[in-house]
């Protein structure tokens, strides 16, 4: 008798195990945005004015951990001291099909007043957008621009 309650208290230890373990599987996570980024802005002639890295994680109140940020390409409008920030506004489905808004800002500081916004739409492993660049002489402008999951 002893045995046979054992047995169903682990069949039961079990199966209440496993459903606990399917409701966490089936929580609403926008992990999908999370990982590596890679992004290109192009002017309104379509050429290339900033292209930069960065790792993205979203936290649970949608808003952006962002490390490793690093732009590849040389600007007087951005030369150290960047400081980012942004939100990531998820929508679709969760089955690797992420689709969702995201903004993204970048503040110099050094030179100080500068500001770089984007704005865009995620499908997959892609968003695209606009920018807009806001700040001291030569540093203004606005585009269109393009990140990659990679």
């Amino acid at each position: 008798m002893k045995l046979s309650a054992v047995a169903v208290l682990l069949v039961v230890g079990i199966t209440l195990g496993s459903l606990s373990m399917v409701g966490c599987g089936t929580s609403v996570n926008p992990a999908n945005i999370n990982g590596v980024w890679t992004a290109t802005l192009l002017d309104t002639n379509q050429a290339t004015i900033f292209t930069f890295g960065t790792s993205l994680i979203v936290n649970g109140d949608g808003t952006l951990s962002i490390t490793n940020f690093q732009f590849s390409s040389n600007s007087p409008c951005f030369v150290s001291g960047e400081t980012e920030s942004g939100s990531f506004s998820l929508s679709g489905n969760f089955n690797g099909q992420i689709t969702g808004s995201l903004n993204f800002i970048v503040k110099s500081g050094s030179p100080e007043g500068n500001t770089l916004t984007l704005t865009g739409q995620a499908a997959g492993n892609t968003v695209s957008g606009n920018w807009t660049l806001t700040g001291g002489s030569g540093c203004t402008g606005s585009g269109t621009f393009t990140m990659t999951r990679g």
